[in-house]
């Protein structure tokens, strides 16, 4: 797909997201963005300020922006999908968080490369997951959507937050293997005892557990990994290792989960209803991004969606 797009950005909005990224060091993008998209409308979000409205105020404007772009991280970039869908716009996504999951899958690794396949008209469709908790309204997810070990590792951390993303992480990380314990899922009526479940966009690298970036592009799929709880919780919290290196470690190493403790199968949907432990946390975590439940457990639903939101993208992106 191509698209006319204005070489000084005009019937652009970009939203920046000022607290994304805050653990690693990179050059500050506003004058590139001055340079390269100097009609580019720009609006850095604030403290408490809801993206939604932001977007929703840009497409009631004259004139409404004719393509939404985001500088943030995974959690930003997914939401802003999830408008882009809604108000049917094409989505230019730059690299501005820690991990940058998302962009990176498509072959995006910097602003300047983005702003390029702009420039190009050059865009994919790509494909989505759709989740929803309970009776709530679907949420588009661009990576993975997991429950169990990585989710209350996670809300650990952001209880830590004054420490800093890293620091915090480490001392998230030692508390909530002291903690640790498996959780109660039940899918097609079976009950089952495990550490995490993964649910990945599109098909993922089988070696893995922890699948957080996914590998295709037009992805109309999700491949699930469950983590069954029949070894020691170390073996639970090294199979989170996500970077090719750290988990070739945790193999070597003797940490790494057994193949067999391992579940893995390919699916257009999923149902799971989810029963933490007493005293655990009734969460579950989407591109990033930490999602609390009430007590007791939940009931979660993914929907993979194929071609579900165009993105600037260099063609061919990987995996298409």
């Amino acid at each position: 797909m191509n698209l006319r797009t204005r070489s000084d950005g005009r019937g652009l909005l970009i939203v920046r997201n000022a607290l994304s990224g805050s653990a690693v060091i990179r050059s500050d993008p506003a004058a590139t963005f001055a340079e390269r998209l100097p009609a580019a409308e720009m609006h850095e979000l604030g403290e408490g300020e809801d993206l939604a409205d932001v977007v929703a105020a840009a497409t009631r404007s004259d004139p409404a922006p004719d393509v939404l772009g985001v500088y943030g991280g995974d959690g930003s970039v997914s939401r802003m999908a999830h408008l882009a869908r809604q108000h049917d716009r094409p989505l230019l996504a730059m690299p501005g968080g820690t991990f940058n999951h998302f962009v990176r899958a498509l072959g995006v690794d910097s602003v300047d490369i983005a702003i390029d396949a702009y420039e190009a008209g050059s865009t994919v469709d790509v494909g989505v997951a759709e989740a929803t908790a309970d009776s709530d309204d679907p949420m588009t997810v661009l990576n993975v959507v997991s429950v169990g070990a990585y989710p209350e590792l996670i809300e650990e951390r952001e209880r830590r937050s004054s420490l800093g993303k890293w620091i915090g992480g480490a001392v998230a990380t030692a508390v909530a293997l002291r903690r640790a314990e498996p959780l109660t899922i039940v899918r097609d009526g079976r009950r089952a005892r495990v550490w995490s479940v993964f649910v990945s966009v599109g098909r993922n690298d089988p070696d893995r557990v922890a699948t957080m970036q996914r590998q295709e592009a037009d992805a109309g799929a999700l491949d699930v990994r469950i983590h069954h709880a029949r070894g020691s919780k170390v073996r639970a919290f090294a199979s989170l290792a996500f970077g090719k290196r750290s988990a070739a470690v945790m193999r070597a190493v003797g940490l790494y989960p057994r193949d067999a403790d391992i579940e893995r199968f390919v699916v257009r949907e999923l149902e799971l209803h989810v029963r933490p432990e007493p005293g655990h946390p009734s969460v579950f975590v989407h591109d990033g991004e930490l999602e609390e439940r009430a007590p007791g457990g939940f009931t979660l639903r993914c929907v993979a969606v194929p071609r579900a939101v165009t993105v600037f993208a260099p063609v061919p992106p990987p995996g298409r």
